[in-house]
């Protein structure tokens, strides 16, 4: 068996005395892991990194098998997103999600996302808005997608303020406004064509918003945590919003 493709790593592991597992997310073939011979030398180290863009070559005697890559070097991130907690958190935030799908399942999408969230990472503005709907894409993909598009009870859909927690639908102002204290805040750059940035406050509902359809669909059911670096990668955002804010009174 054998096939080349594209991928970003995710994560390595120790094998033995001088290989490593590695884990990627490939283009055409999903989350796939497989062993790097030689992948602790001083040569491979810097290659193997989270966020960096392979060339990949996947060979197996049967297809069931781990598997050996051959790796060739694309475009090298993880020197310059090293430095950014944000972007750290944001890569092992994603890494996990995509642990909640199945291994060698191709999600095309994801992959051309995560390539995306690559270039912007590193600023934590930007990757706050991505990630946060990177995570309503790994929704989709697990089966429990919102519908953000139009209002759940028959409202205006250019004023969606609400998701109800029941179904994952968009709610309009005045069709939600009866129900208020039991509908989920929808953050305004999250609708469909706003053009709108969020601020700290919008990210913070956003990602409360994520965060309860994956306590209730996927973490509960499954008996898991919320990922350790999620947190992190929160803590990075609102410390990087408030260092903005800190920098921008005393410059005024």
């Amino acid at each position: 068996m054998e096939w080349r493709d594209e991928g970003i790593i995710l994560g390595t592991r120790k094998h033995g005395e001088t290989s490593a597992i590695l884990e990627v997310m490939t283009r055409a073939h999903g989350r796939h892991l497989g062993m790097v011979r030689g992948g602790r030398s001083r040569k491979m180290q810097p290659v193997l990194q989270p966020g960096n863009r392979v060339d990949l070559v996947w060979r197996a005697r049967l297809d069931e098998h781990l598997g050996l890559f051959q790796i060739e070097p694309l475009e090298l991130h993880a020197a310059r997103l090293f430095d950014s907690a944000a972007a750290v958190y944001g890569l092992q935030t994603i890494a996990a999600h995509l642990r909640l799908l199945p291994e060698r399942d191709p999600h095309a999408n994801l992959f051309e996302t995560l390539e995306l969230l690559l270039q912007y990472i590193d600023d934590p503005r930007s990757a706050g808005e991505l990630i946060v709907r990177f995570e309503l894409l790994i929704l989709d993909e697990l089966g429990f997608g919102l519908d953000l598009s139009k209002c759940a009870g028959g409202g205006a859909s250019d004023d969606l303020v609400y998701v109800s927690p029941k179904t994952g639908r968009a709610v309009s102002r005045d069709a939600g406004a009866p129900w208020a204290d039991k509908l989920l805040p929808l953050p305004a750059f999250l609708r469909r064509g706003s053009g709108l940035r969020g601020d700290l406050a919008a990210m913070e509902e956003a990602f409360r918003l994520t965060g309860y359809f994956f306590l209730r669909h996927v973490y509960e059911p499954r008996g898991l945590a919320e990922p350790e670096a999620r947190a992190g990668f929160l803590g990075a955002l609102r410390k990087s919003f408030n260092n903005q804010s800190r920098n921008g009174e005393h410059a005024a």
